[in-house]
């Protein structure tokens, strides 16, 4: 389904309960593919996954100098159409930043998130010199999108290079299905590169307890990155994932589905 900003969709048990899903911003990437294997992982919660305008099946909106913000007011529109309020929210890098943003907006709306590999702010906390490469994401678009275009094989080479750890693993079809979305006249459009606002005077204001999911081996920032993250968020708790690059969701869905569903339901 498809309002006039996001597309969307259902997964998992009508009846359980509601778990917002939100993808990264590599070329290709949008909810189905970056979280399908965590969604098949625990078919008892219902999830909601959510394209952000310009990926996926989402419309591309004009930029401005806001995305962030722009791309989580059209989330709330989205919550607000369905009827939802204070969803979990599991969130893939843009997605976590995305989510941070509602979170510090719209505090009633979110009652936990989970945020892997997220980079909402150089130096969270004030934490300068943290170990992390602010120009790879813009070095991969460039590399995928630049020379002949996009191909299978550059693809292939950006998932195994920066997104899982065991480069033998990377199936075949999620190559292909990233491949098809990162290929579309959308997503053509929407590969300029253009980096996101910086949320670090906004982090304070989270009140949603926060778990911040690290992989091991993350090539755009260490996991030292993600512990000053987890400290300057007013509620936030770390986990980092062994034997996993930046997309852990991906490479190692189980342990990322357990850790995800116990920190929803922690009562603590």
């Amino acid at each position: 389904m498809t309002t006039d900003e996001v597309a969307y969709g259902w997964a998992g048990s009508a009846g359980g309960p509601v778990t917002v899903v939100l993808h990264g911003g590599g070329p290709g990437c949008h909810s189905t593919s970056d979280f399908g294997a965590v969604m098949r992982a625990r078919p008892d919660r219902r999830w909601l996954w959510v394209d952000l305008p310009g990926f996926g099946r989402s419309p591309r909106r004009a930029p401005t100098a806001h995305p962030l913000a722009d791309a989580a007011g059209a989330l709330a529109g989205l919550l607000d159409r369905l009827g939802l309020d204070r969803v979990d929210i599991l969130a893939q890098s843009l997605g976590g930043s995305v989510a941070l943003q509602l979170g510090a907006d719209r505090p009633a709306s979110v009652r936990r998130i989970v945020a892997i590999g997220s980079q909402p702010t150089p130096d969270p906390g004030g934490r300068a010199g943290l170990p992390r490469d602010p120009d790879l994401g813009a070095r991969a678009r460039a590399g995928y999108y630049g020379g002949t275009g996009p191909s299978l094989a550059k693809m292939r080479a950006l998932v195994t290079e920066l997104e899982w750890y065991d480069h033998d693993l990377v199936p075949s079809g999620l190559v292909s299905d990233r491949h098809g979305a990162g290929s579309t006249d959308t997503a053509l459009a929407t590969a300029d590169g253009s980096r996101p606002e910086d949320l670090g005077v906004h982090l304070g204001a989270v009140a949603a307890p926060t778990l911040v999911m690290w992989g091991r081996h993350d090539p755009f920032a260490g996991p030292e990155y993600a512990a000053a993250l987890a400290d300057a968020l007013p509620r936030g708790d770390l986990a980092v994932v062994a034997r996993t690059a930046h997309h852990p969701q991906s490479e190692r869905p189980g342990i990322v589905a357990a850790l995800a569903l116990a920190f929803f339901t922690d009562r603590s």
